[in-house]
């Protein structure tokens, strides 16, 4: 049995020049159940207000065209009560305060790894009482999407949170068979790692769920892994 609680589908604004990073995040935000819109810049952005209203809008803070991202986040909290979670290239204090000056309630450093990305967009939202906690369950496995805490007939198992991430992904597509380079994508984003890497946490993951019970991923040959229902 799989199972899932879901509160409303949260609309999230993507405004990214970058169109490896946009595609990408587009995807992943798709993947993960958001309703999402994404603009290369802010140019657009009046036009969208009136078609779209977000409850998180990720914005990059540098665009080669129109505002920048801390202008287009204050127009957004002028039209209207929306979570501002901004990314920039730069690691500078001044930028950092001037996002939080802008009313930012989070800020995100390139480059970063998509899980991070996602945990951040995630917590955003719970804080902003936009999106309630969610769980996913296969068999006796049930994954807390709220505490982050994975959990084998009743039994805590400790994971770090790329190994969360990983299961979660194979939850997440369970009866689905995703190879290493999907994995990739999906958990550390823009497929920028050797696939050796995956190995390793399905290895570690698996070790740690068969110590309270039968095997629940398979490694099909050539094709990568799958959690069976």
């Amino acid at each position: 049995m799989i199972g899932a609680l879901d509160s409303r589908s949260p609309v999230i604004l993507v405004v990214e020049d970058d169109d490896a990073v946009r595609c990408s995040l587009t995807a992943a935000l798709e993947y993960e159940g958001y309703q999402v819109t994404a603009e290369r810049d802010g140019l657009r952005l009046d036009e969208l207000l009136r078609q779209v209203h977000p409850d998180l809008a990720v914005l990059d803070v540098y665009l080669p065209e129109g505002p920048d991202g801390f202008a287009i986040g204050r127009r957004l909290r002028s039209a209207g009560s929306v979570a501002l979670l901004f990314l920039t290239a730069a690691d500078e204090i001044e930028n950092r305060i001037k996002g939080f000056e802008v009313g930012a309630d989070d800020y995100v450093v390139k480059p970063f790894a998509l899980s991070e990305l996602l945990m951040r967009i995630r917590a955003v939202l719970r804080r902003s009482g936009r999106q309630v906690a969610r769980s996913l369950r296969v068999r006796d496995l049930l994954l807390d999407e709220d505490e982050r805490v994975v959990t084998r007939g009743g039994e805590p198992i400790p994971v770090t949170d790329m190994e969360y991430e990983l299961l979660r992904a194979l939850v997440r597509s369970a009866g689905t068979v995703l190879s290493k380079e999907q994995l990739l994508a999906q958990v550390w984003g823009f497929g920028g790692y050797n696939p050796n890497l995956v190995e390793v946490y399905v290895s570690s993951v698996r070790r740690k769920l068969e110590q309270h019970g039968p095997r629940l991923i398979y490694t099909e040959r050539g094709r990568g892994y799958i959690v069976r229902p």
